[in-house]
């Protein structure tokens, strides 16, 4: 019986493996880099060992250095979460060699599927080795990991060395292992797979299917179960090429075999030799743990012959810490707060409590949230309400988006692909900003602040706040009277530094306040708080070119120097922030009057990088 388990691995996925352990009576161990000092993984585990660093490659990357932890801390087995070394099959065999038990399948089904490149071969499919026009669009792929790093969709022949250039650096990074391939992309179909479970004893359970359609840069972002349009026949045809992929392999474990799915019609993509980060959808429609089944397995136990019977619908959005309008871009800074309301059936999985930072050297993904019902339709107006009814303050997050997608009618009526937000992201992206939320923010904080001295009986002067919403400047103006605070167009029924209540043609709306230092939350909607007197000198030269977010700079394009004829829309350098790469193009037409990137220069968000002069 294994008693300690150690997690390779860091955030959601070491919290989600610790909360089984612990309700199974199991001893945890986290390991964690140095920027993870403080982190939620190392605060909740019984035991935490440092990985000297902040890199992955320094730290979760470093097999070595996390088999030597797990010895050191009395570990007997070593969980490896998803991403990172989670399908390295030498990884596992250094495990196995220090005599701990390695939950997930065996270093030669690793080896056999981790490749995509072999997996396809196995499958009977090979990849493009020469590409040809006729062939466009493509798609390349790192051959490890998974995730969305490493891929590119290419549709321009003249591109294609570049892209392959940035995916062997980005799948590098993020696993240590640059190998990329290239493949046909297919159009307008959905994403669909299969969980799979198998135990050591011979049997191979497939439960139900999932769509993963909704993606942004080929990462997942909403997934549910059981995929729906998907019908009885097409459904036991993946089960029975997942099983089969299974059995090919002599897997055991949980792992998931991936499709695409287009005019009804299966094409194999995959099979990740690992948790999935959407596992939490599944285990809501059959009932089970799966982290407890991984650990069950690796103890020897058998399964039961047949998988439990499915209930219900079960959705799944991912809150990232990014700015879905410029262009996903991550976001860091302190996460102030993240609480979903209490409802029955809505799971929330987070590596992060209030307070803790959002750094720049992991994955920007701060939780999953997931609604169960009886049917989709209930399942998705559950997460979609607790979504937008969530206190999620701090870095900006795409949790508009998340709502949004939820209700759009493609989506509702399981319409989609995952060409979804090609074609959709503007405006689900579009700014709507509650319109009061600055006049709500500015009675809250004059809450309290209203003298008045005996003996004056003139009306007061207006009171004006100004603040930054969705990218533009709001005012509002209110009032200190003998009655207490007031308003132009409503009636101010109630204002503390928390809730302000106001009557708008009638109907009292309610606004939750919270304010950190000059940022502050109202509702749904973000604001900050401007100076009075703004400072001039914070004023930019005309077509500077600002770091959208911190990071490293990478790569600059080769033969860019001052001076140099630039056309609008033209990359001139990437940044590598949260474990992808991040292209900088040039805002205009012009010439470049300025360049103060170099490879390896570590930026803040709003380091000057390029000045383009416009052409005249």
């Amino acid at each position: 019986m294994i008693a300690s388990v150690l997690v390779a691995n860091r955030g959601e996925i070491a919290c989600r493996v610790f909360r089984t352990c612990r309700a199974s009576g199991i001893r945890t161990v986290a390991v964690y880099s140095d920027a993870d000092e403080n982190a939620l993984h190392a605060r909740v585990a019984d035991v935490a060992v440092r990985l000297p660093g902040a890199a992955p490659a320094e730290t979760y990357l470093r097999g070595d250095l996390i088999v030597k932890a797990a010895l050191a801390a009395g570990a007997d087995a070593v969980h490896p979460g998803y991403g990172f070394l989670s399908e390295n099959a030498g990884f596992a065999r250094a495990v196995r060699d220090a005599g701990l038990v390695w939950i997930g399948p065996p270093p030669e089904a690793i080896e056999a599927m981790a490749s995509k490149t072999r997996a396809k071969k196995l499958m009977g499919l090979e990849p493009l080795t020469e590409v040809t026009p006729p062939d466009l669009p493509v798609l390349v792929k790192a051959a490890a990991g998974g995730g969305g790093r490493g891929m590119r969709v290419v549709r321009d022949l003249a591109q294609l060395d570049a892209e392959l250039a940035a995916a062997r650096a980005e799948a590098l990074s993020a696993f240590g292992d640059g190998e990329v391939f290239v493949e046909p992309y297919v159009e307008g179909g959905r994403h669909v797979e299969v969980q799979v479970l198998a135990d050591t004893h011979g049997t191979v359970w497939a439960l139900g299917t999932r769509d993963c359609s909704l993606q942004r840069r080929h990462q997942k972002v909403i997934e549910e179960s059981p995929a729906p349009g998907v019908d009885a026949d097409l459904t036991a045809e993946l089960h029975e090429l997942a099983i089969r992929a299974a059995r090919a392999v002599g897997y055991t474990g949980a792992g998931t075999v991936e499709f695409l799915v287009a005019d009804g019609r299966a094409h194999f993509l995959e099979m990740n030799t690992r948790l999935q980060v959407e596992h939490p959808v599944t285990e809501a429609v059959f009932g089970i743990d799966l982290v407890a089944q991984q650990i069950r397995v690796a103890e020897g136990a058998a399964l039961e012959s047949d998988p439990p019977r499915a209930r219900g619908h079960a959705v799944e959005a991912r809150l990232y810490a990014e700015d879905p309008s410029r262009d996903w871009a991550p976001q860091t800074g302190t996460l102030h707060r993240l609480a979903l309301p209490r409802k029955a059936d809505v799971r929330l999985d987070t590596g992060y409590t209030d307070g803790d930072p959002v750094g720049v050297h992991y994955d920007p993904m701060l939780a999953k949230a997931v609604a169960h019902a009886p049917t989709r339709a209930e399942a998705v107006r559950r997460l979609a309400d607790a979504l937008e009814r969530a206190e999620i303050h701090g870095p900006v997050t795409n949790r508009d988006l998340l709502v949004r997608s939820l209700r759009h009618p493609e989506f509702t009526a399981a319409r989609m692909d995952t060409g979804f937000y090609d074609r959709h992201l503007a405006e689900l992206t579009a700014p709507a900003p509650d319109p009061y939320a600055p006049l709500a923010a500015a009675l809250a904080d004059a809450h309290g602040r209203s003298r008045f001295g005996g003996w004056r009986n003139l009306p007061s002067q207006p009171q004006t706040r100004r603040y930054l919403m969705a990218g533009d400047e709001h005012e509002a103006r209110y009032h200190h009277t003998r009655d207490g605070l007031t308003a132009e167009g409503v009636r101010v029924m109630h204002a503390d530094a928390g809730l302000v209540v106001l009557e708008i043609s009638g109907v009292q709306r309610k606004f939750r306040v919270s304010r950190y230092g000059d940022q502050v939350h109202v509702n749904a909607t973000a604001l900050t708080e401007l100076p009075r007197f703004p400072d001039p000198a914070a004023r930019q030269e005309p077509g500077s070119l600002l770091a959208p977010m911190p990071g490293t700079v990478v790569r600059v394009a080769e033969g860019l120097a001052e001076g140099a004829r630039v056309e609008a829309g033209q990359p001139l350098l990437w940044l590598e922030a949260m474990k992808m790469e991040h292209k900088i193009s040039a805002p205009t037409s012009g010439t470049l009057g300025a360049l103060h990137a170099t490879p390896g220069q570590q930026v803040e968000v709003g380091t000057l990088l390029a000045v383009v002069q416009r052409a005249l």
